[in-house]
């Protein structure tokens, strides 16, 4: 087992999380958040994601729709049968 280590933007913790959890009422799209951040750039299922934090495939599911939504994810297919390739998206820094 390894010892990974992960830096976070402070935005996320003091401010996205509130937003999300407090007042979207949406802790599975924060986890779900938390979870592609730490993968970076990546094709994956939403099996995959729900085996990652522990949700249902549904949770996932809706928790990836709100955070595109909310323009905090970018989800690209290149195939019909294809894996989502999610790019986590950062509007605080651009702004």
């Amino acid at each position: 087992m390894t010892n990974k280590q992960y830096k976070i933007d402070g935005y996320v913790l003091d401010t996205l999380m509130r937003d999300l959890v407090g007042h979207d009422h949406r802790p599975s799209a924060f986890l779900v958040y938390l979870c592609l951040l730490a993968l970076g750039d990546v094709g994956i299922s939403h099996a995959q994601l729900a085996e990652q934090t522990g949700l249902s495939k549904r949770g996932v599911q809706d928790a990836v729709r709100h955070l595109a939504d909310r323009n905090l994810i970018r989800a690209a297919r290149s195939g019909a049968r294809e894996v989502n390739c999610y790019t986590v998206l950062t509007p605080w820094r651009s702004a």
